[in-house]
């Protein structure tokens, strides 16, 4: 239905005139000012108009919505490409690369850089080492859409370097819909192919623990009396007791799988939607399982570069297999009608990690062949519920609120990482409980977010199209993370001599322990700060107009204020009483932020930004705890003197859309970053770990550079029907550097005081994590008669720093590569039902990944292993 709307007769001639696009306003007459003016009726009643639709020719409705520099993947691009996850389908934007499958790197700067939120509001993360939500989170099946926004608006957060990623959920659908889906694939490295695993429990296929792995009666028992679970406040016996109560041989013993079995996925959606009282209210549901299995076997090095040699510290090769499991449910509701707008979603995802993994090599450090044999599962869960609205208000929808609160919570739970060393002693491997050692580690981490807001945006009266918009928001994080660790040792120094080579599931038995041969000892804090509380508040507040500079350009001037409150408060794992600790950081800004759009023809737009952003350190960089990455392996150590980064982004890009879903775009951006924040290697007490400092200072520049075009080739043929070929291809080129001047100081973890920053940062450098080349290409053929799509897509990545070397030492540096990937979708009817089939193959140059260091010719290898070419094919029905 359309509405008429009425306005003053003069008011209504003026706003018809100047909603003409950019070129025609342009070229149209100038009025002559002593020309008659229409009369206003005697009654002074409103003149009707018919309404009037002006559009600007191919500009997509995105594009015209938004005044920033944005990029925006629909849900057509999610089918086309088949990506699983909103991580891997942003790979396909402008200038966004992928960490570790589920961090989002934008024009190169690091995740900590760019904000993710869910309908625009912020989630918590089940990561240790990231507050920032991973996005392989995400399934692409409950996603409508994904917006990145690379110039920074005051309506968003002021944690804004790279970018925001709003991820939109599904909403009202259109029509009643039911859509089921099952899968199957496999990895040429892994699917029947021999790899390992361990028992674990009854419902491991489903990535849920049956209560296995729970902590047993006996040790909660003794960690509820508040001391360490060792002699001195427990005697043998009591020691004995609690030790055998570990889960033993089901989640120790790695076991060697003939044939790894090939992947499963199943699925469905669901909609409804009906009129109601005037509006529309709608249901969707969104429900799938995925099960995955990846085999890795690779190479691990630690090295010390001494002249033009290099020293191996480590040298070890490795053979790991994971399964992954992840369950995913979306439930939403929505009315709306023609001005109001009420939604409710609940997202539910958990994800689980169950891996063995086995390494062996020289250890130089401790003087043998080793070999450490380990087992953990890992539980990932997010829980989002979401209630937000937009009302229109006045008799021509100038007055508009909108608003949203959001309760959301994501734990990670890693009960019984299990880890054990064998030396290899004639020809045997042996593990004499003294020498070499074993370990038990129980975590968690659990992280609650309640956030809200509500923005109001007025369009004035005036002749020009002008809007005044302003807002409020809220955000609460708290975190609490716990580690504890337990270690079976033995009593006299060294174990009887034939119980050295027993299988861990009998070196670790019940008879051992009872015999006195093993004691079991809590090792908990002995690396540092075993718990701690972690809390972020943040009251923001913005102001920004938006309007008609001329009738071909168009700005936007704002600016937000932000109140924040950061704190760390490590505590005593045992006690529970606080520990002295860094000062919080407490902080407020203004950050202002401005763009301008001129339209230059009908299809063509130059868009200005310029803008002042923070980056803050997220918990994890900041807590004083131990932390095993268990992707590298490397120790990660947090640095409470860590403070807020501050940035300056200036951006310019032209975009041309010369074709219905046909464009080029081309810009330039720069960044100016005070006080970055970088991760260091270090080594200490004879191991090599991670933590993070400010650099002092930062310069980013780059350009990117965008095309899509659709062509419709002359063949006449009948098995081409009416196919056409797609072309989309993108190219972000950048140039970093790191200053750090004579004077310059920076704090490193574990230094009492400031130093040097040259002996940490090297000046000129280029920034951790910025990939000087990032390219993207898609060819594809469309046919809409028989709904077949088949697009072959490649991804370039050029090296980045992972992490700073130890001081004298060569960075790490990681070497993504090119990438090539295969998607095909064809849809058919059987019985009257509309099925889809679908294949995708990724990775198909098997390219490897790769983590090094390198000086005068020699390299080590700090990781490197082939991770294969998946493949999957699937099946829908849509009813």
């Amino acid at each position: 239905m359309k509405r008429t709307q009425s306005r003053t007769g003069l008011f209504l001639a003026i706003s018809a005139l100047l909603a003409c696009n950019g070129a025609l306003a342009q070229s149209a007459p100038t009025a002559d000012p002593n020309a008659p003016q229409a009369a206003m009726p005697a009654d002074d009643t409103p003149t009707q108009l018919d309404a009037v639709e002006v559009r600007s020719e191919y500009i997509p409705e995105p594009m015209l919505q938004t005044s920033e520099v944005a990029s925006f993947v629909t849900r057509e691009d999610f089918e086309r490409t088949g990506d699983s996850d909103a991580a891997a389908a942003l790979t396909r934007v402008t200038g966004l690369s992928l960490v570790r499958d589920k961090f989002v790197f934008v024009r190169g700067l690091g995740e900590r850089y760019s904000s993710a939120l869910l309908n625009g509001s912020p989630l918590p993360s089940p990561e240790p080492l990231q507050r920032v939500v991973p996005l392989d989170l995400f399934p692409s099946e409950v996603l409508d859409s994904v917006t990145v926004q690379k110039t920074y608006s005051v309506k968003y957060p002021g944690e804004f370097g790279g970018g925001v990623i709003d991820l939109q959920s599904l909403a009202v659908p259109d029509e009643p819909f039911l859509k089921l889906s099952i899968g199957t694939g496999g990895n040429s490295v892994t699917t029947g192919e021999k790899g390992l695993t361990y028992y674990g429990s009854d419902t491991d296929y489903w990535g849920f623990d049956d209560g296995t792995r729970k902590p047993p009666r006996e040790l909660q028992e003794a960690v509820a009396t508040g001391q360490r679970v060792d002699l001195g406040n427990f005697s043998r016996e009591e020691l004995g007791r609690i030790g055998r109560s570990f889960g033993n041989a089901n989640l120790n013993v790695l076991q060697e799988k003939d044939s790894i079995n090939p992947d499963a996925s199943f699925g469905g959606s669901a909609g409804y939607a009906a009129d109601m009282g005037g509006g529309r209210l709608g249901f969707v549901a969104v429900a799938g399982f995925e099960n995955e299995w990846r085999t890795t076997f690779g190479k691990e090095q630690d090295g010390f570069f001494v002249g033009d040699s290099v020293e191996f510290d480590r040298d070890f090769d490795f053979l790991r297999t994971r399964n992954n499991a992840t369950v995913n449910v979306l439930l939403g509701t929505g009315y709306e009608t023609d001005r109001h707008r009420v939604g409710l979603v609940t997202l539910y995802v958990h994800d689980t990690i169950k891996e063995a993994k086995s390494r062996a090599g020289i250890d130089a450090l401790a003087g043998f062949v080793a070999r450490d044999d380990t087992t953990e599962w890992i539980e990932r869960e997010l829980v989002n519920h979401q209630v937000s609205g937009s009302h229109a208000f006045g008799e021509y929808d100038d007055l508009k609120v909108e608003w949203r609160g959001s309760v959301a919570e994501a734990n990670r739970d890693a009960p019984y990482e299990k880890g054990i060393r064998y030396e290899l002693v004639d020809g045997y491997w042996s593990h004499d409980g003294s020498r070499v050692q074993n370990y038990t580690r129980f975590s968690f981490v659990e992280d609650s977010l309640a956030s809200g807001g509500v923005d109001v945006t007025w369009r004035l009266p005036v002749e020009r199209e002008v809007s005044l918009a302003g807002g409020l928001s809220y955000l609460d994080n708290d975190r609490t993370a716990e580690a504890r660790e337990f270690r079976f040792l033995a009593l006299d120094g060294a174990l009887p001599f034939l119980n050295r080579y027993q299988r861990v599931d009998y070196l670790l038995s019940d008879f051992n322990l009872s015999q006195g041969l093993l004691r079991l000892r809590e090792t908990t804090g002995s690396f540092g700060a075993a718990a701690y509380d972690a809390t972020l508040k943040v009251k923001g507040a913005y102001l920004q107009a938006e309007g008609e500079v001329t009738p071909a350009v168009r700005a936007t001037v704002g600016v937000r204020y932000e109140d924040a409150t950061q704190a760390i408060e490590p505590y005593d794992i045992f006690t529970g009483q606080r520990q002295a600790g860094a000062a919080p950081l407490v902080n407020d800004y203004l950050l202002p932020a401005a763009t301008l759009t001129w339209n230059l023809a009908d299809n063509q737009q130059l868009r200005l930004g310029a803008s002042k952003t923070i980056a803050r350190p997220q918990f994890r960089e900041l807590a004083p705890q131990q932390y095993q990455d268990p992707d590298s392996d490397r120790q990660f150590y947090g640095n409470p003197y860590l403070v807020d980064s501050e940035l300056l982004n200036l951006d310019a890009r032209y975009e041309w859309f010369f074709g219905a879903g046909e464009y080029f775009t081309a810009g330039v951006f720069y960044k100016h970053i005070d006080n970055p924040i970088e991760s260091n290697v270090n080594f200490a007490g004879g191991t090599t770990f991670q933590s993070f400092l400010n650099a002092p200072e930062a310069t980013l520049f780059g350009a990117e550079i965008e095309i899509k075009k659709y062509f419709d080739p002359a063949i006449d043929a009948r098995w081409w029907g009416d196919s056409r070929l797609y072309v989309a291809s993108n190219y972000t080129w950048s140039d970093s550097e790191v200053n750090a001047s004579q004077g310059d100081t920076v704090r490193p973890y574990g230094f009492p005081a400031p130093v040097d920053a040259t002996l940490f940062v090297r000046d000129g450098s280029t920034l951790q994590g910025q990939s000087d080349h990032i390219a993207n290409l898609q060819l594809g053929i469309e046919d809409e008669a028989t709904r077949t799509q088949a697009t072959l897509i490649a991804n370039y990545v050029s090296e980045r720093i992972s992490a700073r070397g130890r001081p004298g030492q060569p960075d790490y540096i990681d070497a993504p590569g090119t990438s090539l990937d295969f998607v095909l979708r064809r849809g058919f009817t059987l019985g009257g039902t509309d099925m889809t089939l679908g294949f995708s193959a990724r990775n198909l140059l098997d390219t490897d990944y790769h983590e090094y260091q390198e000086r005068d010719g020699n390299r080590v290898d700090v990781l490197r292993y082939s991770p294969g070419v998946s493949y999957s094919v699937s099946l829908s029905a849509s009813f």
